[in-house]
């Protein structure tokens, strides 16, 4: 139910009632969209900060430029709230029965508004200039613009995207949003140049804007509204590349949000009264607090280790950790592919480093993956978390982890099924000099089971629970799925420990002792695990099974709909096995 009747938003169909408003009328709706952005982020989570504080510029932009035939493109999409409220989509925040109506990123089956499905970084200006040369060959004259912000100017891509926008012969406008933020606070010489820019009102002679051939205007109060106005009016239809820099607060209209900038970049549901989250953080043990207490101790007992992230402390837990370790934790902004190849230079000159990454950010980084760390064969050892099948955006899906790790030469990607032997596996990693040697950090799994945690990993040997006729191999986080089919089914259980490193002799072992092998794994299935599983039992008298998501990008679909579409539940791989049989 609409309880905002009387908002001005309601009446907002589309960019043309937004040209309709006079100053005060759109000072309104920017309150407007802020109180309907922190209730419904109360009720659902999601990015807060970051959309507060490009409302003003959002408004602006629809007010003068003439979208969708105008083309603005957005970086990072999770800045998106106040544009989507203006074109159309209002309800979804005006409504909460609607509240599922859109996704929380630019996404062009949604709206002609829209013009990419972009969840990650740096993507923006790259983008705008490929789409100025296609407006230029033919012909047409339409305004193209990148606005990119929150940190996605760390992106290595930004500067190649940059490049070639300073030489475009015509329109095309870069805007900045500077809210000296990304997830975490802005690091590196980037932040340094802007600082700069902002101190002199954009005057000063260390410009690399101009250096690079950009026509270069700053707006210090980037949530003025009639000064944004009056900025993109002077560089609309302007035929030279432009760039313009605005200086805006995140978290605007907030305070919580602008007091902690880092908490508030993304929310889980929270207390309207008290800023405080609904659901109580668990106390026990995690995967993330063992991999944090094993790095604390072999940084105690002197091993020259460096704990390396790019731009996603929270992710890891590591707010405490940068504060009591400072000498041993770089952050290297949003910049997966810098993250890789530091780690990889880091070990090359006798160092650990333990690189932290999120599945859903390190494709940007698989290049570096496979040319610096894996032709080198230099010792990295990384920690991937969110490497699972869920309900995420199609942009920030985790389950093509396995897929760019498992298959590059000399990567070991080992995939623990308790916090033992979690904590087992990132020791030996650590101590291990040979190879780079990855771990898929699982969700939620016991601190132990019954099985004996193995300290070794330069060989992988299955560790194998006897049943039979079937042996259901669980990679990682999905034995604990493994188990319950092994007990509905006496069949044999098998933990395979890696990712990608086969135990031939035990599957050979399998293969002779039952009629069908099953594989499990929370990952995408097209190269990954259990087709590796299948592909060396091809030539033995052995059903195999696999399960895990089919290659498809999901799109904000509910796990247990994942689950059934692709026969993942208990009961569906139960009937399948007895079927076979």
């Amino acid at each position: 139910m609409n309880k905002h009747e009387d908002f001005l938003l309601n009446k907002i169909t589309g960019p043309k009632d937004v040209k309709k408003l006079s100053i005060p009328e759109m000072e309104k709706l920017a309150q407007e969209i802020r109180t309907l952005i922190v209730e419904k982020d109360a009720a659902e989570g999601g990015h807060l900060g970051p959309d507060l504080g490009i409302v003003e510029a959002t408004i602006a932009y629809h007010y003068v430029f003439d979208a969708p035939k105008d083309k603005l493109v957005w970086d990072i999409s999770h800045q998106t709230y106040p544009h989507k409220m203006l074109t159309g989509r209002a309800k979804a925040w005006l409504d909460p029965d609607h509240y599922e109506d859109v996704t929380p990123y630019s996404n062009p089956d949604e709206s002609p508004y829209d013009y990419y499905a972009v969840g990650h970084t740096s993507t923006s200006v790259a983008l705008a200039t490929g789409m100025a040369k296609a407006r230029d060959l033919m012909g047409q004259h339409e305004n193209i613009m990148a606005l990119i912000g929150d940190g996605s100017l760390t992106g290595g891509l930004a500067f190649e995207g940059l490049n070639n926008a300073a030489i475009e012969p015509h329109n095309l406008v870069v805007v900045i949003n500077d809210n000296q933020w990304s997830i975490d606070k802005n690091v590196g010489g980037v932040v340094t140049s802007l600082k700069k820019l902002r101190d002199s009102n954009g005057q000063t002679a260390e410009n690399p804007f101009k250096a690079m051939g950009f026509d270069y205007r700053y707006v210090a109060d980037g949530n003025d509204l009639s000064a944004m106005i009056d900025a993109f009016k002077a560089v609309k239809d302007v035929d030279h590349p432009i760039l313009l820099h605005i200086n805006t607060l995140k978290g605007k209209g907030y305070e919580p949000a602008v007091k902690d900038e880092e908490a508030h970049h993304w929310v889980s549901p929270f207390n309207l009264e008290n800023d405080q989250p609904l659901a109580a953080e668990k106390q026990k043990p995690t995967s993330k607090s063992v991999a944090l207490d094993v790095i604390k101790e072999q940084i105690d007992a002197d091993q020259k280790i460096m704990a390396i992230n790019a731009a996603i402390p929270g992710v890891f837990n590591l707010d405490d950790f940068k504060n009591e370790y400072p000498a041993n934790y770089t952050d290297v902004g949003i910049a997966e592919q810098e993250s890789v190849a530091f780690a990889t230079g880091f070990a090359k000159e006798g160092g650990i480093p333990v690189l932290m990454e999120n599945s859903t950010f390190l494709q940007r980084a698989f290049d570096q993956l496979s040319h610096d760390t894996a032709a080198n064969d230099l010792p990295v050892v990384m920690l991937v978390a969110g490497g699972t099948i869920s309900s995420q955006s199609k942009t920030h899906l985790g389950i093509f982890d396995q897929v760019m790790i498992s298959n590059l030469p000399n990567w070991i990607y080992l995939a623990p099924t308790t916090l033992a032997e979690e904590k087992a596996m990132l020791e030996w990693a650590i101590k291990q000099k040979k190879h780079p040697v990855a771990i898929k950090v699982p969700g939620d799994i016991p601190e132990t089971d019954h099985q004996t945690v193995i300290t070794d990993y330069s060989t992988i040997n299955y560790q194998v629970k006897p049943g039979k006729e079937v042996a259901v191999i669980g990679l990682g986080a999905f034995y604990q799925l493994g188990e319950k089919v092994a007990n509905k089914l006496g069949a044999t259980l098998v933990n395979p420990l890696s990712a990608n490193i086969l135990d031939e002799k035990a599957l050979d072992q399998l293969a002779t002792d039952h009629k069908v092998i099953v594989t499990l794994e929370d990952n995408i299935l097209d190269g990954g695990f259990g087709q590796k599983v299948a592909s060396y039992l091809g030539n033995k008298d052995v059903k195999v099974l696999n399960y895990g998501q089919n290659r498809v990008y999901t799109d904000q679909t509910p796990v247990a709909e994942i689950y059934q579409q692709n026969h993942l539940t208990l009961e569906q791989i139960v009937a399948d096995v007895q079927k076979s049989l």
